[in-house]
């Protein structure tokens, strides 16, 4: 019989099995070639190869599976987001109820996504979260005076409406995703640095205002009083852009100022309106009443660089000066516009009246503008207004949140759309920014002047405007 190579080994004394290692194993004769070899220490190690290769074998079967699993899953995920992205769940009609039509699996996906696989977990933080979702949702509509304010937004434009904030004292809009200023509050840092109704803020301390909300931009002007900003402006008309360097300061805004105006031809009484604030009505009441107790021969109402307020100041001021009839309609998405009349006993229907209005008059303040101008009550004097004519009603939400949301249209008594036409003045007086710098006004000179040389010869018109 040829024995197998390697099989015999002279320097042992035995012979060495083919089928197990040991040393003076039996050799399989040429007639047992198949019988087992019996060998009581190959079967301990089999057993232990076999006890520690199946945990090991189980693990990796685990990890493939797992791993298997997570991928379909992912896959699963991302083949439905694409889905919800390409717009297959909505078609952009008008929904009724949201929570029940509308599919948030996309959020949902997301944040989960987030949860599982950003690096830093511990760095997610659920209010702002939250708060930038609804943010982007409110943005997306793409209305710039709608807006959701978060706690700390919304208690400073409380604060805002009742005089007291920090900064610079401009009121800003978006206006074809530009940052423009509708109005410096009069007195404020702002208007002292020259900053002028319809400037497009650029950039904020040199970070570009592109692709930013109104309520980061504002939020970045905002700062500490005796802190500066500096606001990168272009102004329409002119090639050069600015910077202008702008300390900010405690703004206490009074909501009305007021003085008697006399000369050699009479006495004229001048109430400047700087906000349509909660208690501007019985501000502007009390100013009437002291300013008439000299023999007037004309009263000036003054809002210009006024951003607007409360619609219902706006009509009580209306009805100071008229006796009956339509002050503005508020024309919702449904139904019938709905009126604001007249009310209460007015103070003054007879005496002239002259509205300043320019570039910065905005919202309440060509409500007030519009209803006079439209009754033939006053005259208006200065720049077109803003055209701000839109409806802004604030919802408030748990946790001191609010949504600010447009509502409706404003509408003038005779029917003119305030957001799309503005309120065009009767006599039209530039102030330029060289005339502000030298402290001249040749707008309230004109209006002056038109009270002592016209408004006598002009028989005053009882509220042609009935509706």
């Amino acid at each position: 019989m040829e024995v197998p190579p390697l099989a015999y080994r002279p320097e042992y004394s035995g012979v060495l099995c083919v089928r197990c290692p040991r040393i003076d194993a039996t050799l399989p004769t040429s007639k047992g070639n198949d019988a087992p070899c019996e060998n009581p220490h190959m079967k301990r190690i089999l057993h232990t190869l076999t006890i520690g290769l199946i945990p090991l074998l189980t693990l990796f079967l685990g990890l493939q599976l797992g791993m298997q699993y997570e991928q379909q899953r992912l896959h699963s995920e991302l083949s439905e987001l694409e889905f919800l992205y390409k717009g297959g769940t909505g078609s952009g009609e008008v929904i009724a109820d949201p929570e029940q039509d509308v599919d948030l699996a996309l959020m949902w996906s997301v944040w989960r996504l987030l949860m599982v696989h950003y690096i830093h977990p511990e760095d997610i933080q659920v209010e702002p979260m939250l708060y930038g979702a609804v943010s982007g949702m409110v943005e997306a509509v793409g209305d710039p005076y709608s807006a959701f304010m978060t706690p700390s937004e919304n208690q400073e434009f409380r604060q805002g409406l009742n005089g007291k904030l920090q900064g610079i004292g401009a009121e800003l809009t978006l206006r074809e995703d530009s940052v423009v200023i509708v109005a410096p509050l009069r007195g404020s840092p702002a208007a002292k640095a020259g900053l002028l109704p319809g400037d497009i803020v650029l950039e904020v301390d040199g970070v570009p205002t592109a692709g930013k909300t109104l309520n980061e931009v504002v939020q970045a002007i905002r700062g500490e009083s005796g802190t500066e900003v500096a606001l990168t402006i272009e102004r329409p008309g002119e090639e050069s852009i600015r910077t202008v360097r702008i300390t900010r300061s405690n703004i206490d805004i009074p909501s009305v100022e007021y003085e008697l105006k006399e000369s050699g031809s009479g006495s004229v009484g001048y109430i400047a309106i700087n906000q349509f604030a909660d208690h501007t009505n019985t501000e502007v009441e009390r100013a009437l009443t002291e300013l008439e107790e000299a023999d007037l021969d004309g009263i000036i109402l003054d809002v210009r660089f006024n951003g607007g307020g409360y619609l219902d100041r706006a009509v009580d001021l209306a009805s100071m000066f008229l006796r009956h009839g339509k002050v503005v309609s508020v024309a919702r998405k449904e139904g019938e516009p709905e009126a604001h009349y007249v009310h209460g006993r007015p103070i003054d229907t007879d005496t002239p009246l002259v509205v300043l209005m320019n570039e910065g008059s905005a919202s309440a303040s060509e409500i007030l503008a519009g209803a006079l101008q439209d009754h033939k009550r006053a005259t208006i004097i200065g720049k077109k207004s803003f055209g701000k004519g839109t409806v802004q009603e604030i919802f408030e939400l748990p946790g001191g949140a609010s949504l600010r949301v447009t509502v409706a249209k404003w509408l003038t008594p005779s029917g003119r759309d305030l957001g799309k036409e503005g309120v065009e003045p009767d006599i039209e007086v530039e102030r330029t920014p060289q005339d502000m710098e030298a402290e001249l006004d040749p707008q309230l000179d004109r209006a002056i002047e038109w009270i002592f040389t016209e408004a006598q010869s002009i028989t005053p018109v009882e509220s042609p405007i009935e509706g």
